[in-house]
């Protein structure tokens, strides 16, 4: 193979086609030489490739096309202008230190031209990430041209998240778990209040107390209290919450971010058998959503006992001078439940007390009524407007029909003559209480025990477009 030195081109004044040796041979450029392409082919000066500039850049700057650049987000965001959109222009980036998925490296538009066929700025979160994009048209602007997929230029501005059922409304993405689970986010939001999610976090329902069915026909247990129940309505992702939104409250915010976050959803208390004697009804669990907590509701008290503590307090007993069991324990703001009502000694038609809804306290007995359960609260944070966390009724004396109904939200209803209902699924509300009216239909195991809580829930809303 030979090589041919060209010192000169004389200009020309026609079009045509100049060669320089043969197939294979080598051209020397001296140093110092330019080569300028003033038309569109192919071949020297033409552009799609970058010059990497050795200088790391640790702040906002504006792109020069042809240029490559190394940015170092170690210390925060770095914002990158594009240069104005001429067809073939060039530019590159590379993550410097690896910290993209960290602090995002931001590439802006110039003006209204377009990333990707979008107007909105891209978001390169990927670790360790190069990309080169070309200015190719103003249909489609600036596009990738490296190994990466356009998907790495992200213009998505809004969070990312997967787990649980998922459902849209309008702008809001929304996560319901009903089950443990993982609220995963794998993109934050470029702006930080976006990053403010929703949510809603209920504790399972306590069961109600028992009868005890050994002990004298006016026994009487308490209603399960309602398991606790925690909300913010974050402004990025509104809707029509309950009277206990806690945004105003910074403690309660959650700003998540690019992490998997473990979901528990409390199952209801258990129910509770008719004996042995001095057994309330269970609690429910906790559910758990990053750092908030929502307590179980407290169990409904056995016909001699006090309600149990809990998210809302558990009714008392109606065969003694019984308290109920205090709501919001342990203490939030604003509280995440309210407490049982107190048992109807003297008798002898005693009546047992009601549970703790999220909404309102139990109602107290009185001989010979039973105690309702407090009301739950509403929230439209499922694009629905749903009731839950209502106390459970207390159970009756006087036979069939004489249970205390169950709080609005799915408490369950006391047991009198008839069985007693557990707390609805997924509801957070307490369950009924055992009763002691006589029917033979009903076998007494099913009258006298404290109907089981329902479980939790946990709901998670955001903006996502």
């Amino acid at each position: 193979m030979s090589e041919v030195k060209v010192n000169k081109i004389s200009p020309r004044t026609a079009c045509g086609t100049v060669t320089l040796g043969d197939s294979g041979d080598t051209f020397t450029i001296p140093a110092g030489a330019t080569i300028t392409n003033n038309g569109t082919a192919a071949g020297f000066g033409a552009t799609g490739a970058a010059s990497w500039d050795t200088t790391v850049k640790t702040g906002d700057f504006t792109a020069v096309s042809g240029v490559g650049y190394f940015v170092n987000t170690t210390s925060g965001e770095v914002d990158v202008t594009l240069p104005a959109g001429t067809a073939g222009a060039v530019v590159a980036v590379k993550d410097y230190a690896k910290t993209f998925d960290t602090n995002n490296c931001i590439l802006i538009s110039n003006g209204s031209e377009k990333i990707g066929g979008s107007t909105n700025n891209a978001t390169l979160t990927t670790e360790g990430l190069a990309v080169t994009l070309v200015y190719i048209d103003s249909t489609q602007g600036w596009l990738v041209t490296d190994d990466g997929l356009q998907s790495v230029a992200d213009t998505n501005p809004y969070m990312v998240a997967t787990g649980g059922t998922e459902t849209t409304s309008g702008n809001c993405k929304i996560h319901t778990f009903t089950g443990p689970g993982t609220f995963c986010v794998s993109k934050t939001a470029v702006s930080a209040t976006d990053n403010v999610v929703s949510y809603m976090v209920i504790g399972g329902g306590g069961s109600g107390g028992p009868k005890y069915a050994p002990a004298g026909a006016n026994a009487t247990g308490g209603g399960g209290g309602a398991g606790g129940y925690r909300e913010i309505v974050s402004p990025s992702s509104p809707y029509s919450g309950s009277p206990l939104d806690g945004y105003p409250s910074a403690p309660n915010r959650i700003t998540v971010t690019a992490t998997a976050f473990p979901i528990t959803v409390g199952g209801g208390g258990a129910r509770t058998p008719d004996s042995p004697p001095g057994a309330p009804g269970n609690n429910g669990s906790n559910s758990i959503f990053s750092t908030i907590t929502s307590t179980g509701g407290g169990g409904g008290g056995e016909d001699t006992q006090n309600g149990i503590s809990g998210g809302s307090g558990g009714g008392g007993g109606g065969e003694s001078t019984s308290s109920g069991g205090v709501g919001n324990t342990p203490p939030v703001s604003p509280p995440q439940g309210n407490n049982g009502g107190a048992g109807g000694f003297p008798g002898p038609e005693y009546g047992a007390a009601g549970g703790g809804g999220a909404g309102a306290v139990g109602g107290a007995g009185s001989a010979p009524a039973a105690g309702i359960g407090g009301n739950g609260v509403t929230s439209s944070i499922n694009a629905t407007p749903t009731t839950r966390t209502g106390g459970g009724g207390a159970g009756g004396y006087s036979g069939p029909g004489s249970g205390g109904a169950g709080g609005s939200g799915g408490g369950g209803v006391g047991a009198g003559g008839c069985g007693n209902l557990a707390g609805t699924v997924n509801t957070g509300s307490g369950g009924g209480g055992g009763g002691s009216g006589v029917n033979p239909a009903v076998p007494t195991a099913q009258r006298a025990g404290g109907a089981a809580g329902g479980s939790g829930i946990v709901i998670i809303r955001y903006r996502y477009q």
